[in-house]
């Protein structure tokens, strides 16, 4: 117990920031659950949808690379506070467009490419401004407390989305957004003291020389930035996963907005087991084998499920599998970049990091929203594929079962892949 009280009291302002900041992200989490909802019943295009997250993520993916310098030099509280306040001020928007019925599809994807601008500027202060609140000792827990965090807003987003939507709509959810954002910025303003400590010398740099220092370095220290692109690798069949799955969902036999959230809801709880056992866990001896080990389990067991599933139960048993061990490979992961990342340059290391292992992000949705309308769907529709009809079922969305199958083998190929790269077990 006096342990427990200790480290309460050393965390206390980080657990501040977290609870605060987690409470804004389900808000966040449960408009962009609206949102596609949304698009998908305007259009029923996969790739309409998949364009959402292609908007917010490819502002984080160009301007990452210079976010991080800026975020070196500049106060990470204010910084903070300006980019949640002027991604509010776009939900804002949403919320006047809806209330005039004048709200398309393409209003969305502008107002999540201003989200993704202010996120890009945002995350690496972030990053930073955890790293002067926490002990070096507790840097393995802060990858547990953040899947944490992830995990109950999976949990309570379609939950409580779908509650919200069905008795009081969609408004009712972006009202809900905008008071946590401003629960949020209250914590932050008034009970949450970021150091600005440090040798003050990043602060004298030039700017464009802070951004080629984060990219020399990461030349530098080859392990690191193998172990960057094998996350990038990985993003690029986990978002091809993302644009394809609400497709399958809300379209095949058996799926419903329901079905997807049932879905949802036990990735969440999987995400939240896998939290407490990753806050828990003892640094492991190797945390490379982890990480590798983690991804492979996860990319070798869902993909398939969800391809051959027929039901919710064989869906939620495939999203448990695959997300059990992510926030164990995510904990030992942010305990190695910062473990490994000077102190004085991980905003602009981070954000190096950021473009270089997101930049397949809105590659993979913008391919698998293609993928699933252009190619897989229409390949299933045609008549005498009586193998893979048995094997996918026929009708919308076994097409995007079949999309599933394909990409549980480039994730495991990926894996194996990486396995091999010396750099990494450096």
């Amino acid at each position: 117990m006096k342990n427990l009280i200790k480290t309460l009291l050393e965390m206390r302002t980080f657990l501040t920031l977290w609870f605060s900041q987690s409470f804004s992200s389900l808000g966040s989490s449960m408009t962009a659950y609206a949102l596609v909802i949304w698009s998908y019943h305007q259009k029923g295009s996969a790739l309409t949808t998949a364009m959402l997250m292609v908007c917010s993520y490819a502002p984080y993916v160009l301007c990452s690379i210079f976010a991080g310098a800026l975020s070196d030099r500049w106060n990470k509280k204010k910084t903070m506070l300006i980019c949640d306040t002027i991604a509010a001020l776009s939900t804002v928007a949403v919320l006047i467009l809806l209330e005039t019925n004048a709200l398309e599809i393409w209003h969305i994807y502008l107002i999540n490419a201003i989200g993704g601008l202010m996120n890009t500027v945002q995350q690496p202060a972030s990053e930073v401004a955890v790293t002067r609140l926490l002990p070096e000792k507790y840097y393995q827990k802060v990858g547990g407390f953040r899947y944490l965090s992830t995990s109950i807003n999976s949990i309570f987003t379609p939950v409580i989305t779908t509650a919200v939507m069905g008795i009081w709509g969609i408004k009712a959810v972006i009202a809900f957004d905008l008071f946590s954002f401003g629960a949020a910025s209250l914590a932050l303003l008034l009970l949450i003291t970021i150091p600005e400590t440090g040798s003050g010398e990043e602060k004298a740099e030039y700017f464009l020389e802070s951004v080629k220092s984060g990219i020399l370095w990461l030349k530098e220290h080859r392990k690191i930035f193998s172990l960057i692109l094998f996350l990038a690798s990985i993003n690029l069949i986990a978002s091809m996963y993302n644009a394809a799955f609400p497709a399958m969902m809300l379209s095949r036999e058996g799926g419903s907005e329901q079905a997807m959230g049932i879905v949802n809801t036990v990735i969440g709880i999987a995400t939240l087991l896998g939290s407490i056992i990753a806050a828990s866990l003892k640094p492991p001896k190797n945390r490379v084998k982890v990480i590798c080990n983690c991804l492979l389990f996860s990319m070798s067991t869902e993909n398939f499920l969800l391809a051959f599933g027929r039901n919710v139960w064989i869906w939620s048993f495939a999203g448990f599998l695959g997300w059990i061990a992510i926030p164990i490979m995510n904990a030992n992961l942010d305990a190695v970049m910062r473990l490994s990342i000077p102190y004085e340059i991980q905003g602009r290391i981070y954000s190096v990091r950021n473009s270089l292992q997101f930049f397949t992000i809105p590659i993979g949705y913008f391919l698998g929203g293609f993928a699933v309308d252009y190619i897989c769907e229409p390949f299933m529709a045609i008549k005498n594929r009586t193998v893979l009809t048995a094997m996918f079922g026929a009708g919308k969305g076994s097409g995007a079962a079949l999309f599933f199958f394909i990409i549980a083998f480039l994730g495991i190929g990926v894996c194996l892949y990486f396995r091999k790269d010396k750099h990494i077990w450096e």
